[in-house]
């Protein structure tokens, strides 16, 4: 009952009444299945927030961020649903981190196209050179977001050799980190408005 339950700072408790294929035991709990999960945060959740959730909950399972909707449509007057649509129209469940579906949606918020996620950059042969974050295959931009794992010496060096790697074939490659994301997308918004200008002007192409 919600009258025992004890606050936690930081702890937001929401209750509900998830029955049938909703519900569902991970190790021996009774949780909400992904979908439900998901569905449930579209409709809470600040947007950016709702994307990452949605992209992480969909990513490698059997349910497209789509399918939201029509959970809304079957769930008629529950509470939020109109938020829904909008996280859907944002989510990419081939994203892998949540801090590169944070910075793929400040960069289209920001008024830049949309990238590709998980992007294949092949050679003239088809062969896969690299799997980019995102990318404007148009301009040959790759975008990458580092995370703590990056500043290993070893990540490092492997970073460097692949960047060189894309740079021979006529790719530039901006890596981006967490401050970049969380107080810096202005600037780095500038910055890829001005390389998709100058990497897609006739000059040189």
């Amino acid at each position: 009952m919600p009258g025992y339950m004890r606050a936690h700072t930081g702890l937001l408790v929401r209750f509900g009444t998830p029955t049938g294929c909703d519900v569902v035991e991970a190790d021996g709990c009774r949780v909400t299945a992904p979908l439900r999960t998901a569905w449930d945060l579209a409709r809470r959740l600040p947007l950016i927030e709702a994307v990452v959730a949605v992209d992480a909950l969909a990513h490698g399972r059997a349910f497209a961020p789509a399918d939201l909707v029509a959970k809304c449509a079957a769930q008629r007057g529950a509470r939020g649903c109109r938020s829904v649509a909008a996280v859907v129209a944002w989510a990419d469940p081939r994203a892998e981190s949540p801090m590169e579906s944070r910075l793929r949606v400040r960069l289209v918020r920001a008024g830049l196209p949309k990238p590709a996620v998980q992007y294949e950059v092949r050679d003239e042969y088809g062969f896969v050179l690299a799997r980019v974050d995102l990318a404007y295959p148009d301009a040959k931009l790759a975008i990458e977001y580092d995370g703590a794992t990056h500043f290993d010496r070893n990540r490092a060096d492997l970073d460097r050799r692949r960047d060189a790697t894309l740079a021979s074939h006529g790719w530039e490659t901006l890596r981006v980190v967490r401050d970049d994301v969380e107080s810096g997308m202005p600037q780095i918004a500038r910055h890829v408005d001005t390389l998709l200008a100058l990497r897609t002007s006739p000059a040189t192409r």
